[in-house]
């Protein structure tokens, strides 16, 4: 119903709904997200991961520090908020702070961060890779990533996917069979790292456990099969 004004407007201002938007309570209302003008508490709670490649004669130490937002409700939750990476080793002292000065101001715009491992893990070292405890790692700034995706997956960015029953299964399946055919001391075991020597690099997993068992490589660290 429209509504004609013969007075000089000489103001206006919006009125504003006071309710709460609809599906949440006055509580929710009240919540904490992530942002860029959030300011940095005087303390911050975080972990420190240690990572030792054959390209680099010192350890790398990456320190991830969270804050921690509505603290002491129901939607307390820790989000990354820096990231530091120190090492004895000062060869790579500049692209290593452009890097955590980068991801930090990530961390901090808010939203969804976990792309940043992804994009992190394509990056790719011209001199070639490097294989530890079995798995493929093509640079030291992918294996940042993985430093990163460790932290996300404590904190509950990240969910953890378990294989599901059947793939568990069919699993211990491949490894009991390649055990019998090779023997007791046939190595198939569990852990990354302790697959057969003969085993190729598994397109899946980036892990060197792929064997041919019954006409069909198979990988016996995810269960990966061109057979199916």
């Amino acid at each position: 119903m429209a509504t004609k004004i013969d007075a000089k407007i000489t103001g206006y201002e919006v009125v504003k709904d006071e309710a709460a938007p609809q599906g949440t309570t006055a509580s929710e209302t009240n919540v904490v997200h992530m942002h860029e003008k959030l300011e940095r508490p005087e303390t911050l709670v975080g972990n420190t991961y240690k990572i030792k490649t054959p390209l680099t004669e010192h350890a790398l130490y990456v320190t991830i520090n969270d804050i921690v937002l509505n603290p002491g409700t129901p939607h307390e939750k820790r989000r990354p908020f820096e990231i530091f990476i120190n090492s004895k080793s000062m060869d790579h002292f500049q692209w290593i702070v452009a890097l955590t000065r980068i991801i930090s101001a990530v961390f901090r715009k808010g939203g969804d961060a976990t792309f940043l491992v992804e994009e992190l893990r394509s990056v790719f070292d011209p001199r070639g890779g490097y294989f530890k405890k079995g798995k493929y790692t093509p640079s030291l700034v992918a294996e940042i990533g993985d430093a990163i995706e460790c932290h996300m997956k404590m904190i509950g960015m990240i969910r953890t996917e378990d294989m599901d029953g059947d793939r568990q299964k069919f699993i211990a399946e491949k490894r009991a069979a390649h055990r019998e055919r090779c023997g007791e001391s046939g190595t198939a075991g569990g852990d990354t790292g302790t697959f057969p020597a003969e085993s190729q690099l598994c397109a899946k997993c980036s892990t060197k456990a792929v064997i041919k068992l019954d006409g069909c490589m198979t990988c016996l660290n995810c269960g990966d099969s061109k057979c199916g």
